[in-house]
């Protein structure tokens, strides 16, 4: 199991897309809760993405980098790197 204290910024992990949602995705990356991917991390270039629902799928294993880290609430942000399809 992945701790929180064990995570920097940067730091790419795999993880499992669990539920998407319109702001964005809730991905499993070894934690007792998911991360959030949000919306405007969804495309490795930056681009804007309208429809994250085009992007990835329940059940879709992602590379991500850990964006934000949130110590006081326990919450990791990431951004994602690449899709396995």
């Amino acid at each position: 199991m992945v701790k929180y204290e064990d995570l920097t910024v940067g730091d790419v992990l795999k993880g499992t897309v669990r539920n998407v949602v319109d702001f964005g995705a809730f991905v499993d990356i070894g934690m007792k809760s998911d991360a959030l991917l949000h919306i405007s991390k969804m495309d490795p270039e930056g681009k804007f993405v309208k429809n994250p629902y085009a992007v990835v799928k329940v059940g879709q294993v992602v590379n991500v980098r850990v964006d934000r880290l949130e110590a006081d609430r326990g919450r990791v942000s990431l951004a994602l790197v690449s899709k396995e399809d």
